[in-house]
């Protein structure tokens, strides 16, 4: 049989699909079958670097069962990056092969992805099998495959293969027909692997080993927290397959103990994964499969993976390894404590593995692919002229099956399934966004045609620049002024540790970069990780790191009430035009009353009847108090005095810097310190809950609401106003933090995936099972 095996995916930038198509090729081609790979192929040069967001390809001699389909670009996809070719020279290759190649059967893998499969669903007349390798929930992306014609296309498919059942999903979900699953494939040994089970001693440690690569979706950093908490109570050492040690040692806040090896052969990953105790797969969700899975259970090695579907149809929860909740960095780590401390059981769960590999070996797997092919090629040929057409476009399934549609009703594979209220409320939270957004469209649609562009282009164009320069540079020394106060807090908070000036200024200027780029206020723990990491030993000291920064929010919200007393002393409130400005100055009042009182009338009231809510007391209660203890560090004086007359001196020149630009752009007359003041109030207050970096939007919105209703300033005037304002803001940021970042040898994705994973793992001490059995 001739078989043209067609991927959208580089051949030098190999994934899994890949790895799944060279390994049916190497089987087919020894049983006797004549097979082609149509492939892209992106040779080892700067322009495939640069096309590939700086990663070099693979160099991989071409096979001559290889054909090249041209150069590939990267694109972020499902939490990765995907290697595809969507090039017209691809297209017509690609056309021209299937044309005069002579095959029996083609088949496609992720036949949805452009431009190769896309193409080729439509333009051959061979007999067409399409392999569905992605599980995905994404209703934005493939409602718009659906919406362009993927399912008439899909329809064209003689035969339509799944890897899993959570593929099947995907597909049933998305696009409708009928899947069979045949999964990914592992090279299997004559006998079966059983591994040694020991206890971890300091000369022979628990041995982990993670494959993939340094990506949120793959959850390394989840399994660098479980890591590090994990090798407080045994001896334990990982390797890390797929990330290099500079992508790993950001991430970590102590480097022992850690290997980090690269890319590899794939003999040199099988030995790994064979000399390994348990192979860790801590992934976030986005798994279809999980090849690395089988590639254990073929060397007999057990596993603790996530639990979410694709790798849930792999894995049996305590039968080949264990499952643990997506992102459960203390359930991870838990639960490899308790493997490592109980040889029998994971020698069990190696043996167990090790006889379910068979069910993945490739010559089960290859056997299944063609008995697909057989039945693409003999599949009925549609009767009648009409049939025929209609078959020939799409609009009939090619496979003489009764039209399955797609099926939006299709019950969820997330494990934790959402109770009805929360389905209720997360629908309504989700309209009720919707309802935000297309008002903001609508509103800021109306307001450029009201203003006009010309008179805002025209309002920014004739602002003074020497002002402006004076703005920023007031805006940079304030940053300066800010770690100057919060050096003086933490010298207060860490009366043992030498904490340098320096310190406290690389953290807050990363931190300031990261709050101006990414939304979730992820700047607070990006500094602090930042100053734990030059203090030493940052798991003992992060937690009083992020402790100090209660007590500059308090200083924050002292400034905000100083502020709002400014503001309106220059206003007369009873006119009618206050509203954002009393909107506002009610949120830091209420808050610091909170922080205040509340912990006082909880501990009076009487004990709740209801568990629930005495348990939520008792958090509110605990997480307040901890609030009011970050005034404990003012018991310093000298210390006290340098950090308020520091973080106070700071809002003073950011106050002077809102001024400048308004006298940049000539609004001083009309606006003056007071309009400035109020600025700066609001900006502040509604950066409490950043709804995007930067607070892009609602920045803007907030001058305007302030300036117009305020101060009588024209609409161009305040928007200009707000672009303006927050573009100094912004570039203060990049001005300050870069040069920051690189000579902390970090990059900006290294900050801001160990900013996701900021808080300390702790295990509590090891209980077996049979004890906590017994007392139970």
């Amino acid at each position: 049989m001739r078989i043209a095996l067609v991927s959208p995916y580089s051949w030098t930038y190999p994934g899994g699909v890949m790895r799944h198509i060279e390994a049916l090729a190497d089987q087919f081609i020894a049983t006797g079958h004549d097979v082609r790979i149509l492939a892209p192929y992106d040779p080892d040069d700067d322009l495939s670097a640069r096309l590939h967001r700086g990663a070099r390809p693979l160099v991989r001699p071409l096979p001559d069962h290889v054909v090249s389909l041209g150069r590939t670009i990267g694109f972020p996809a499902n939490g990765a990056v995907s290697n595809i070719a969507i090039t017209t020279d691809c297209v017509h290759t690609l056309r021209r092969e299937l044309r005069h190649g002579g095959y029996d059967v083609v088949h496609l893998h992720e036949p949805v992805t452009p431009a190769v499969g896309w193409d080729a669903l439509c333009t051959t007349d061979r007999p067409l099998v399409g392999t569905f390798h992605c599980y995905s929930t994404n209703p934005l992306s493939n409602g718009f495959a659906s919406l362009i014609g993927a399912r008439r296309r899909l329809n064209r498919l003689h035969v339509r293969i799944a890897v899993s059942e959570a593929a099947a999903w995907t597909g049933a979900r998305f696009y409708g027909g009928h899947y069979r699953v045949i999964p990914n494939g592992v090279d299997v040994g004559p006998t079966p692997v059983v591994h040694p089970a020991l206890a971890p001693t300091r000369d022979r440690p628990l041995r982990l080993v993670f494959v993939g690569a340094s990506v949120e979706r793959k959850g390394l950093g989840v399994l660098l927290r479980a890591f590090e908490a994990l090798r407080e109570h045994l001896p334990v050492t990982l390797t890390v397959i797929g990330a290099t040690q500079a992508e790993v040692a950001p991430l970590l806040e102590e480097t022992h103990g850690v290997t980090a090896l690269g890319k590899v052969p794939d003999a040199v990953k099988a030995e790994c994964i064979r000399a390994a105790d348990l192979l860790v797969a801590p992934s976030l969700g986005g798994e279809s499969f999980g090849m690395v899975l089988t590639e254990a259970f073929a060397a007999g090695t057990p596993v603790i993976a996530s639990d979410i579907p694709g790798y849930r149809d792999v894995v049996h929860d305590g039968v080949e390894g264990l499952l643990v909740g997506p992102g459960d960095a203390v359930g991870l780590a838990r639960s490899l404590r308790d493997l490592a401390l109980d040889p029998p059981r994971r020698a069990a769960m190696g043996l167990a593995a090790s006889e379910a590999a068979p069910i993945y070996a490739w010559e089960r797997v290859s056997a299944q692919v063609l008995d697909a092919y057989e039945d693409a090629i003999t599949a009925p040929v549609p009767l009648g002229a009409v049939t025929r057409a209609a078959t020939r476009v799409g609009a009939l399934p090619s496979d003489g099956k009764p039209r399955q549609s797609a099926s939006r009703s299709l019950p969820s594979l997330e494990r934790s399934r959402p109770t009805r209220r929360a389905r209720t409320v997360g629908g309504v939270r989700r309209i009720g966004l919707a309802l935000l957004v297309v008002a903001g469209l609508v509103l800021a649609g109306l307001a450029l045609r009201r203003i006009g562009p010309d008179q805002i282009i025209s309002t920014l164009l004739t602002s003074s620049p020497d002002w402006v320069l004076l703005a920023l540079g007031l805006m940079g020394v304030s940053t300066v002024l800010r770690a100057i106060a919060w050096h003086a807090i933490l010298r207060a908070a860490l009366p043992r540790s030498a904490v340098r000036l320096r310190d406290a200024l690389q953290g807050t200027f990363i931190g300031v970069l990261m709050s101006a780029t990414l939304p979730a206020r992820l700047g607070e723990p990006s500094r602090s990780l930042i100053v734990a990491r030059r203090l030493g030993r940052p798991r003992e000291t992060l937690p009083a790191v992020l402790g100090t920064m209660v007590a500059q929010t308090l200083i924050n919200l002292l400034a905000l009430l100083v502020l709002g007393v400014c503001v309106f002393s220059s206003i007369n409130i009873f006119d009618g035009h206050h509203g954002a400005l009393v909107a506002a100055a009610i949120a830091p009042t209420a808050i610091l009353v909170a922080v205040l009182v509340t912990p006082v009338i909880l501990r009076g009231g009487a004990p709740s009847r209801s568990a629930w809510a005495a348990s939520l007391v008792a958090r509110v209660r605990l997480a307040l108090t901890r609030v009011r203890g970050g005034l404990r560090v003012f018991r310093r004086p000298r210390l006290a005095a340098i950090a308020l007359t520091g973080q106070l001196s700071a809002w003073v020149l950011q106050w002077l810097s809102c001024y400048a630009l308004l006298a940049a752009l000539g609004l001083n007359a009309r606006a003056g310190l007071g309009a400035a003041a109020a600025v700066l109030f609001v900006v502040n207050v509604t950066a409490v809950l950043p709804a995007a970096p930067s607070n892009v939007g609602v920045f803007q919105a907030a001058c305007v609401a302030v300036l117009t209703g305020a101060y009588h300033v024209s609409s161009a005037d305040a928007l200009a106003y707000g672009i303006i304002l927050q573009a100094v803001e912004i570039a203060t940021a990049l001005v300050i933090g870069m040069p920051a970042l690189v000579k902390e040898g970090l990059s900006w994705k290294d900050v801001r995936m160990r900013a996701l994973h900021a808080g300390p793992v702790q295990l509590a001490p090891y209980e077996p099972a049979a004890a906590v059995e017994a007392e139970a």
